[in-house]
C-alpha cells in the first residue's frame, strides 16, 4: 500500500511518521474523511477551520429549524391581524427565538470539525485497542508480504515483537506472496504451525475509493504516471487443529465391508488326500485371519471358501498401502498341492450403511472374478481401484459353466426372429471367427442371422471375401453400422464377442436398441462394462473367443455342423491369440482345437491364410531389429508403419517375438494408426501387461494386452510408456 498526504505535514501526526504510528495516521485520517462525509460537513478549509457547509443530514436538520421559524412568523402574523398587544408580545417572542438561532449556527458551526475528529479519534483507539486484544491472531502485510501490524494474539501465536517488520513468510513458510489474493478478495489457506492446523484467511483490503475522495490523502503513480493501486492483505489464523482431528477421526471411523473368495478352492481340495486337504484348508484359514486381525479388521468365515470381513477407513488405508500382500501370502502355502492357493478380494465404501456397502463389495468381488481372480477390487462408489492380478487365471476343469451358458443363449436366440453378432473395432480374427461360430449357431435354429462388421477389415479382408466368394452365404451375411441399426430392435439379439466394453464395441447404437445382449468375452472385466446383457459369459481363463464360441457350440444343439471355412475361421482366430499355442494356452483349448479339426479346419489351408506379404514381414523384422531393452526386462520397439495395410497387426506379432529374447519378462511395440499410437503389449507369466495398458485407457489379458494414445507420435507414446513402467516399478504394482 502506497500513500502520500497531500499539502505540508499536520502537527498532530509528529514528525517523522513511519511504521505502525504511519498506519494507524493514515486510517485516523481516512476515518475522519468517511466520518465527515457521512455527516454531511462540505468545504472543510483546513486553513481556517470555520468555513464550513452543510449538507445530507445536518443540511436537513438546519433546513428543518428554518422552517420552523417560517411557522412562526405566521403565526406571529395572524395573532397580530387578531389582537395588536398580543401580536407585539409574540413578535418579540419569535425575534427573540431567530436571533438565537442565528448565533447558535454562527459560533457552533466551527466546533462541529473538531468534534468530529475528536470522535474519529476516540473512536480509532477504541477500535484499535478491540482489535489488538482480539482473540483471533490478525495481521497486516503489505504487497510485499512485509508485515505491517500484528494484534497481541499473532504477536503470541508467532513468538514476535509487535514491531516486527519482517516478512510473514519468515514465520509462516506457507504464507508466501504466491499464495496472496490477486483475482479474488479473499482466500484460504490451510497449514500447520507448531504441531497445529490452521486455516490462514486472507482478505484483500482496497483504498482506492476512500482515497480518490479525499483532499488529504492522494495515491502514488508509476514511472509511466499511471496509478497504483493502494491496498494491504489481513490475515486471520483460524484453529482448527480440533476441528480437522474430528474430520480425520470421523473420515477414518467411517464402515467398510470387504469379502474374500477363494479362487480355485475346489481345484486346490481335489489334488491332495484328504489329511492334506484339511491341513491346507486350516492353513490358509489361519493366514486370511491373521492378516486382517493384524489391522484391526474383523474377519468372519461365511462358507467353506468365502469369508466376510468388517473394517473401518483407517484399516482400509492400511491395507492399501501394503498392497494387499495377503494375496501373495495365500500363494506361498505349500504342503505337496499342485495348484497354488489365491484369493480375491472385493471391499465396498462410500455407502450410508453397512448394506449398501455390502452390495458395493459384492459388485466388486465379481468383478475381481471376472478379471481372473487373484487380486483386490475397491468400489468406493463405483469408482474402481485395482490391486494385485500378477498370476495367471486359473483354467477351470470343469465345462459345466460352458454348458449352462450354452442352454441359456439357445433360450435366449429362440425366442427372437434374428441374430446380430459383431465384435469389436478394428475386427481381428478372434472376434470374426467368433461371430462366424454364432452366425452357425443361428442358423442351426432356422434364424436370420447377421454379422456387423465396420469398414476397417485389412486384419480380416482374405476371410471375409473368401466366405462372400463361396457362394454358401447370403449377400447380406456382413451388414455396415446402417444396415445394422436398421434390422435392430427388441426382436433381434445382440451377440457381442471378444470385447466387454461398450465403448469398444463394432457399433455402439446397437447396444440400445434391442433389450435382449448376450456378451461372449475372454479378456478381463473393467469399469467400463456393457450393462444390462440378458447373458454375460466372461471366461479370463479362457484363450480367446474362438475358444469360448467352441465349447458353447458343443453344448448348443447336436445338430450343429460348422462348414470347413467356418471351422478354419475360428482355428486361426485361435491360433492368432495364442501365437500358434505358444502363450495362454491349456487342455481346453487343445481340446476345442481338436473340436475344429473333426469339424473340418485344415491346418495347412489357415496356415496358408495367415501368410503376410514381403513388406510385413521386413517391417516386423525391423522392428525386431531396432527393439531396446528398457530397466533390464522390458523390450521396447517402434514398428515403421510406412506402406503397411495393417500396422496394428504387425505390430503384435513383433511384440510376440521378442518374448523370445531372454531376460525379456514383457514386450511393447508402438505403432501409428489413423492419428493414434498403437501399444501392443506382451507378456509370458512374470508381467500383468494388462494393468498397465489399463493406465493407459486400454486392457486386455496378463500376457496380451494393448493401448491407444490419441494425438501422440510414437516418440511420445514411447516416453509415456516408460515415464508409467517407471512409476509403477516404484509403487510396486510391477
Amino acid at each position: 500500500m502506497i500513500l502520500r498526504l497531500r499539502g505540508p505535514k499536520p502537527k498532530s501526526f509528529g514528525p517523522a511518521l513511519s511504521g505502525e504510528r504511519q498506519c494507524r495516521g493514515i486510517l485516523m485520517v481516512l476515518r475522519c474523511i468517511a466520518l465527515t462525509e457521512d455527516s454531511g460537513l462540505q468545504g472543510v478549509s483546513m486553513r481556517t477551520g470555520t468555513r464550513v457547509k452543510y449538507s445530507g443530514r445536518l443540511k436537513q436538520h438546519w433546513d428543518w429549524s428554518v422552517y420552523l421559524a417560517c411557522t412562526l412568523l405566521v403565526l406571529t402574523v395572524v395573532v397580530f391581524a387578531i389582537d395588536r398587544k398580543a401580536g407585539v408580545v409574540t413578535a418579540a417572542f419569535t425575534a427573540a427565538y431567530l436571533i438565537s438561532i442565528a448565533f447558535i449556527y454562527a459560533h457552533s458551526r466551527r466546533d462541529i470539525l473538531p468534534a468530529l475528529v475528536e470522535f474519529a479519534s476516540r473512536y480509532s483507539q477504541a477500535e484499535q485497542q478491540l482489535l489488538k486484544q482480539m482473540e483471533i491472531p490478525l495481521a497486516i502485510v503489505d504487497v510485499t508480504g512485509h508485515t505491517a501490524w500484528m494484534n497481541e494474539a499473532m504477536c503470541a501465536l508467532s513468538h514476535r515483537s509487535e514491531k516486527y517488520r519482517g516478512e510473514i513468510s519468515n514465520v509462516f513458510p506457507y504464507l508466501s506472496t504466491a499464495v496472496f489474493p490477486e483475482t479474488t478478495w479473499e482466500k484460504d489457506v490451510d497449514l500447520e504451525y507448531e504441531e497445529k492446523k490452521f486455516r490462514a484467511h486472507i482478505q484483500r483490503v482496497v483504498l482506492d475509493e476512500l482515497i480518490e475522495k479525499s483532499d488529504l490523502v492522494e495515491k502514488e503513480t508509476d514511472e509511466d504516471g499511471e496509478s497504483v493501486s493502494s491496498y494491504f492483505y489481513a490475515i486471520y489464523m483460524l484453529d482448527e487443529t480440533e476441528l480437522r482431528n474430528l474430520r480425520q477421526e470421523n473420515h477414518e471411523q467411517k464402515n467398510v465391508v470387504g469379502l474374500v473368495y477363494m479362487d480355485n478352492y475346489e481345484e486346490a481340495m481335489d489334488n491332495v488326500d484328504e489329511v492334506h486337504a484339511s491341513l491346507l484348508n486350516v492353513l490358509v484359514d489361519r493366514q486370511i485371519n491373521k492378516y486382517f486381525s493384524a489391522r484391526n479388521c474383523l474377519a468372519r468365515k461365511l462358507e467353506k471358501d468365502k469369508y466376510l470381513v468388517v473394517m473401518n477407513q483407517k484399516s482400509l488405508e492400511e491395507l492399501e498401502r501394503d498392497h494387499f500382500s495377503v494375496l501373495e501370502e495365500v500363494k506361498t502355502i505349500n504342503i505337496g498341492n499342485d495348484t497354488v492357493m489365491t484369493v480375491s478380494i472385493g471391499i465396498g465404501l462410500g455407502g450410508k450403511d453397512y448394506v449398501q456397502n455390502h452390495d458395493f463389495a459384492r459388485n466388486a468381488i465379481e468383478l475381481a472374478l471376472g478379471r481372473g481372480g487373484d487380486q483386490t477390487v475397491v468400489n468406493n462408489e463405483a469408482k474402481m481401484t485395482f490391486f494385485g492380478g500378477k498370476s495367471q487365471s486359473n483354467e477351470r476343469n470343469t465345462r459345466v459353466k460352458a454348458r449352462v451358458k450354452a442352454q441359456a443363449m439357445r433360450e435366449i436366440i429362440e425366442t427372437r426372429d434374428r441374430v446380430i453378432a459383431m465384435g469389436h473395432r478394428i475386427a481381428d480374427m478372434d472376434s470374426l471367427g467368433a461371430c462366424v461360430g454364432i452366425y452357425r449357431a443361428a442358423k442351426t435354429l432356422g434364424k436370420e442371422a447377421h454379422i456387423v462388421l465396420g469398414d476397417d477389415r485389412t486384419a480380416i479382408a482374405w476371410w471375409t471375401d473368401a466366405l462372400q466368394k463361396s457362394g454358401d452365404y447370403e449377400e447380406d451375411m456382413f451388414l455396415s453400422h446402417e444396415q445394422a441399426i436398421d434390422l435392430t430392435d427388441n426382436s433381434a439379439v445382440v451377440v457381442v464377442v471378444d470385447t466387454n466394453q461398450p465403448s469398444r464395441v463394432e457399433c455402439k447404437e446397437l447396444l440400445e436398441r434391442t433389450n435382449s445382449i448376450v456378451v461372449l468375452d475372454h479378456h478381463r472385466q473393467t469399469t467400463d462394462q456393457i450393462q444390462n446383457a440378458s447373458l454375460s459369459y466372461i471366461e479370463p481363463s479362457a484363450s480367446s473367443a474362438c475358444e469360448m464360441v467352441s465349447e458353447v457350440l458343443q453344448y448348443f444343439e447336436e445338430n450343429v455342423r460348422l462348414r470347413n471355412l467356418e471351422a478354419d475361421c475360428m482355428y486361426a482366430g485361435i491360433i492368432i491369440d495364442t501365437n500358434s499355442f505358444n502363450a495362454k494356452t491349456g487342455a481346453r483349448t487343445f481340446e476345442a482345437a481338436a473340436y475344429l479339426r473333426r469339424s473340418g479346419a485344415d491346418v495347412i489351408r489357415v496356415r496358408k491364410a495367415l501368410r503376410e506379404d514381403m513388406n510385413s514381414y521386413k517391417a516386423r523384422a525391423e522392428a525386431v531389429r531396432h527393439a531396446v531393452s528398457f530397466m533390464g526386462k522390458y523390450a521396447i520397439s517402434i514398428l515403421p508403419d510406412k506402406g503397411l495395410e495393417s500396422a496394428n497387426v504387425i505390430g503384435a506379432q513383433a511384440a510376440n517375438e521378442l518374448l523370445d529374447i531372454r531376460d525379456v519378462k514383457a514386450s511393447f511395440v508402438v505403432t501409428q494408426y489413423k492419428g493414434k499410437a498403437f501399444i501392443s503389449a506382451r507378456a509370458l507369466d512374470e508381467v500383468n501387461v494388462q494393468v498397465i495398458m489399463e493406465r493407459l485407457g486400454g486392457g486386455g489379458h496378463m500376457n496380451i494386452a494393448g493401448a491407444q494414445i490419441d494425438g501422440a507420435t510414437n516418440t511420445e507414446a514411447v516416453e509415456i510408456l516408460k515415464d508409467l513402467l517407471m512409476k509403477m516399478t516404484e509403487e510396486g504394482d510391477l
